[in-house]
């Protein structure tokens, strides 16, 4: 597969650089975003160091929340999967561990962030790579690229999060599917099941320009709207509308709110400006 999309505003690093790189860029109206991308040529493989190296830019982006992310990778491929040497002479106990490991430091702390997190899939997207992509809030990709949770082709079931977040977009039955089959499936086709957010086959530009809109908009509605669908997710309906006048009503101590509210007021809607403060 070829890759579709434009030269990424971000280029790749040199290949004796780290293989995952943060870059904090801004958008022309000053709003801070962040660029996670994978470049460990040619295949994207996620190696022990791959997945270090996720965990300590997103331990960074914790600890200094930008006001989006975007999530993408160099090359023609997305991932083509886990380095299978990772696995080589684990132990139940050690692979226990290496999930857990996983789920605390890249799967939970991104999904967590404060902020929308846009991931991009211009090509081949498979295991852990899916993985992280349904942690994030919006997937962009390429009709054509193909995603896959293949892990049966070691005996293993995919141990990021990846079943339990396809069955929440697409239904229980299409992440049985995909799991159990090992089969490949189009962008179109997760598109049409509610995996995949936005199709494009500028995917790369389409997601860049996505991440920088998205900075520019109201942060902490947005850290709201997430809080949100946390609840939902985790105990229900019931639950979500019992914290959400909380957390819509701490939105009106903000800059933002007030000031978005006075110029809807003012000048009418669609000209206020946000700070993410």
């Amino acid at each position: 597969m070829t890759d579709s999309s434009p030269v990424s505003p971000v280029s790749a690093s040199p290949a004796s650089a780290l293989p995952v790189s943060l870059h904090r860029e801004s958008t022309p109206g000053g709003a801070t975003f962040a660029v996670l991308t994978i470049d460990a040529p040619p295949l994207n493989l996620f190696s022990t160091a791959v997945m270090d190296a996720c965990a300590t830019h997103i331990a960074d982006l914790v600890a200094q929340p930008p006001r989006a992310v975007l999530v993408r990778a160099a090359g023609k491929v997305v991932s083509a999967g886990v380095d299978v040497h990772v696995f080589s002479g684990l132990t139940p106990t050690d692979a226990e561990a290496l999930w857990q490991r996983l789920f605390e430091t890249i799967i939970q702390p991104l999904e967590g962030l404060p902020c929308p997190v846009v991931f991009a899939a211009h090509g081949l997207t498979l295991t852990a790579a899916f993985e992280m992509a349904l942690a994030c809030d919006i997937i962009v990709a390429n009709p054509a690229a193909k995603f896959g949770l293949v892990e049966t082709v070691v005996g293993l079931t995919p141990s990021m999060g990846g079943p339990q977040r396809l069955a929440e977009r697409a239904g229980s039955g299409r992440a049985r599917e995909l799991v159990m089959t090992g089969d490949l499936y189009s962008g179109e086709t997760l598109h049409a099941w509610g995996v995949v957010n936005i199709l494009a086959e500028d995917t790369i530009d389409s997601a860049w320009r996505l991440t920088q809109k998205l900075a520019d908009g109201p942060t902490q509605a947005h850290n709201a709207t997430k809080q949100i669908v946390t609840a939902w997710r985790d105990r229900g309906i019931e639950h979500a509308d019992a914290i959400t006048p909380r957390v819509s009503g701490e939105l009106f101590a903000t800059d933002d709110l007030r000031g978005a509210v006075a110029s809807f007021l003012t000048d009418g809607p669609g000209k206020a400006s946000f700070s993410g403060k």
